[in-house]
């Protein structure tokens, strides 16, 4: 069985700058990989920023965040990238980029190298086909945000080893996560469940049975929900939310799952939420405030 002693992440945004956090504080070497040279310092900044807040809240102590950040270094190239133990693809939720990035890498691999996605919603048996090594390929699914969230989904596709599922499972347990075991279906099990409903509380707001503010509020006090599903869309990314119910709807092909046509139009003004500072909450003052 493979020994993970260095774990590479593709994708610097906001999802691996948090599983390259993660990783570090488990006590990997991490290498954080972009195809834009200028997010992983970026990315490297923004992990610091979290780390020196939480020594200002006595969470973390100061020599702990200074040995994290140390663990983490940016890969130069997919050669660099290659010759790591485990590699976690965190690119954008788009098919054909997972399995561009995959094939561009394959030249690259070591011969034990493990390869995983953290793809929320896409097949994990059709992204390993785009691989040397489908038997060696898993889908590591993080929560966001990593470094908080308990739960990594553990999918394996058809071809995945059971060594493979083992390390897998073994790895995600060593950075204090609890696993659990999703089959290989259109969006798993956490976002089979949780976007559809945020989909709905779309159509609740486009059909005007509520408006933002009482959908959050009916959800957080009536169902005991820590964030109501719009706040949780912007925080999520609406381009995400939309992707996924996108692999529903084709994967499933029932129409339960149509895509509300009000998530569309957001998306289409590029309203993504939080990260863009506008989706169904504008984020340009202190306060969040309702768009609709």
């Amino acid at each position: 069985m493979t020994t993970i002693r260095t774990v590479a992440i593709i994708g610097a945004g906001q999802m691996g700058a948090g599983i390259a956090q993660t990783v570090a504080a488990g006590g990997y070497t991490v290498r954080l990989y972009d195809a834009s040279s200028e997010r992983p310092p970026l990315a490297q900044a923004a992990i610091a920023a979290t780390l020196a807040r939480q020594v200002e809240r006595e969470i973390t102590a100061q020599a702990e965040a200074d040995a994290i950040m140390g663990r983490i270094s940016i890969a130069a190239d997919l050669a660099q990238v290659g010759a790591s133990d485990l590699i976690i693809e965190a690119a954008v939720e788009d098919e054909a980029v997972k399995k561009a990035i995959f094939s561009e890498l394959t030249p690259y691999l070591a011969p034990q190298t493990l390869l995983a996605s953290n793809t929320s919603s896409i097949s994990i048996t059709r992204l390993a086909a785009a691989t040397d090594r489908p038997e060696r390929f898993i889908g590591l699914h993080f929560m966001k945000p990593a470094p908080v969230m308990k739960l990594v989904e553990i999918i394996r596709g058809i071809a995945t080893s059971a060594d493979t599922y083992a390390i897998a499972v073994a790895f995600a347990e060593s950075l204090g996560k609890t696993t659990t075991n999703a089959e290989d279906f259109p969006a798993f099990i956490v976002n089979r469940i949780l976007v559809p409903m945020i989909n709905e509380a779309i159509y609740t707001l486009y059909e005007g049975v509520g408006n933002v503010a009482s959908i959050d509020t009916a959800l957080k006090l009536g169902a005991n929900h820590p964030m109501g599903p719009l706040e949780l869309a912007d925080f999520m990314g609406l381009d995400v939310v939309l992707a996924i119910m996108n692999v529903l709807y084709d994967g499933l092909a029932d129409s339960k799952y149509r895509p509300c046509p009000l998530l569309v139009k957001y998306v289409e003004a590029g309203w993504l939420g939080k990260k863009s500072g506008r989706g169904f909450y504008d984020y340009a003052g202190d306060t969040p405030v309702p768009t609709r």
